[in-house]
C-alpha cells in the first residue's frame, strides 16, 4: 500500500465479529502493519533516534518493524485479579495495555490504577459504564469518554490516547467523539472469549491458535480463568519468537492518530 493512504472500508473483508456485532466499523481504519508504514518521516526519525540511545523507558527498546510482536490488552479492569496479573507480567518482563472501565473499578481501585502506570503498562480508555456506544448519543458517548479520561488522569496525570468500544461496536459517530477527545480505538485480531468460560487451559489454546504477528490479543482480568492462563500464553509465545508489547509500542513509529480504528 503506498504511504499516507488509508484502507478503505470493504464490507467484504469486516471480520465475523463486527459482523455479528451488528456494528458499522468507521472507512478510517488502518491495520498496525500499514500505520508504521505511514508514519511520518519526522517520527521514523525520532523513533530511530530513541532506538539508538540507551534502551530504557518501558520497552522503548522494541522494533516493531522488526520484531515479530504482538500486543497484550486487558479489558474491563482493573479487579481483584489485577494484582496478581501485575505480578506476572513484571515477573515474565512484559507489558500491556489495561483498556479499564471507570464504575466499579478506576474509581473503586485507584491503587490498582497507579500501580499499571508505575510499572510501565499503557493506560487506556473502555469507557465509564460499558455502554454500547453505537446505541448512544453524542453527549452520551462524550460523557462516558470523558469520565474515564478525567479519573486516570486524576490518579496517574497522564491522559489514555487509546480506547476500545464496548463489544467492538463503533461507528462514524463513535470516531468522531473520540477523534474530538484525542482518541484513537483500538480493536483486535484474538479473542479467547474469557467471558463464556473459566478454563484457564481453554483460553490459553485459544489465543495460541489464533495470535499471529501484528496481532492484538484481547482478554479481561475481570474473569478468573484469565489470569491463570496467562504465564502459559507468555511462555509459548515467547518460545515461539513474540515480543509482548503494548498497543503504541506495536504501532512504532506511528502515533495513534485520534479518531482512527486501528484493527489488525
Amino acid at each position: 500500500m503506498p504511504k499516507n493512504v488509508r484502507r478503505p472500508l470493504i464490507a467484504g473483508l469486516l471480520t465475523a465479529a463486527s459482523l455479528a456485532l451488528g456494528g458499522c466499523t468507521p472507512a478510517n481504519q488502518i491495520t498496525p502493519a500499514d500505520a508504521r508504514d505511514d508514519a511520518p518521516a519526522a517520527d521514523v526519525k525520532a523513533r530511530d533516534a530513541q532506538l539508538a540511545g540507551d534502551g530504557k523507558g518501558g520497552g522503548a527498546d522494541v522494533d516493531c518493524r522488526k520484531a515479530k510482536c504482538v500486543a497484550l490488552t486487558f479489558d474491563a479492569g482493573p479487579s481483584e485479579n489485577t494484582d496478581r496479573l501485575l505480578d506476572i507480567l513484571k515477573k515474565e518482563q512484559a507489558h500491556a495495555t489495561f483498556f479499564m472501565l471507570g464504575k466499579n473499578h478506576i474509581a473503586e481501585r485507584p491503587a490498582e490504577v497507579k500501580r499499571i502506570d508505575r510499572e510501565g503498562h499503557e493506560l487506556a480508555n473502555h469507557t465509564w459504564s460499558h455502554q454500547i456506544l453505537t446505541e448512544a448519543t453524542p453527549a452520551q458517548i462524550r460523557s462516558q469518554l470523558s469520565r474515564v479520561q478525567k479519573a486516570v488522569h486524576d490518579l496517574t496525570g497522564k491522559t489514555p490516547t487509546l480506547m476500545r468500544p464496548p463489544q467492538g461496536r463503533t461507528d462514524e459517530k463513535v470516531a468522531e467523539v473520540s477523534k474530538e477527545l484525542g482518541l484513537a480505538e483500538v480493536l483486535w485480531s484474538v479473542t479467547a472469549k474469557d467471558y463464556q468460560t473459566n478454563d484457564s487451559k481453554l483460553i490459553t489454546e485459544r489465543v495460541l491458535d489464533q495470535t499471529e504477528q501484528d496481532g492484538i490479543i484481547l482478554l479481561h482480568d475481570i474473569y478468573p480463568g484469565t489470569v491463570p492462563a496467562v504465564p502459559g500464553i507468555l511462555k509459548e509465545l515467547k518460545h515461539r519468537g513474540f515480543t509482548l508489547v503494548t498497543v503504541s509500542q506495536l504501532l512504532a513509529p506511528a502515533k495513534p492518530e485520534p479518531g482512527m480504528v486501528y484493527h489488525p
